[in-house]
């Protein structure tokens, strides 16, 4: 994956996906520090995904967002769903994501309609076949977005015409 600039691309926006409360027991009691999970987009095809931990949660969400401004990705689409069906699986999570016709809207849950709606897929289905931890979840959606593949790419790495996948 390539690296991609946040600042070559427009205003991205922020979605709180998840905040967690997060206690570590010490010898003197407990310490209480917030973890949060934040997806970050253009809605033109460029998502990514951050965490933070902080004692204060406005401090976690800002440091997820600028962990997820340093791992976006560029998702390939075709008019406004995905080119093919994909499986994203990360730890426990699975995710299936299958392109859907036009006009037919985001049927996903939480975490994986933010990144989809970040992305700027408009048309897609996806069903959550494992674990349902927020973490999870986005990661291996973000691990199915990056298998996904173009006809472009894959013409040229089969080493024939474009026009051989026309149907």
């Amino acid at each position: 994956m390539a690296y991609i600039d946040p600042k070559t691309l427009g205003e991205l926006e922020e979605n709180v996906v998840s905040i967690n409360r997060v206690t570590k027991v010490v010898k003197g009691g407990r310490r209480l520090r917030f973890a949060a999970l934040v997806v970050v987009g253009d809605k033109q095809g460029h998502v990514g995904f951050g965490t933070g931990k902080a004692q204060e949660v406005p401090e976690a969400i800002r440091k997820a967002v600028e962990d997820a401004k340093r791992n976006l990705i560029a998702v390939p689409t075709v008019a406004t769903t995905i080119p093919h069906e994909v499986l994203g699986i990360w730890g426990g999570g699975r995710i299936m994501l299958k392109p859907a016709v036009e006009g037919s809207g985001v049927a996903a849950g939480g975490a994986v309609r933010a990144v989809m709606e970040l992305a700027g897929v408009a048309d897609i289905t996806s069903k959550s076949l494992g674990s349902s931890t927020p973490v999870n979840v986005v990661r291996a959606t973000f691990e199915g977005l990056k298998s996904l593949k173009n006809a472009e790419d894959v013409a040229a790495a089969r080493g024939v015409s474009l026009e051989h996948f026309a149907d």
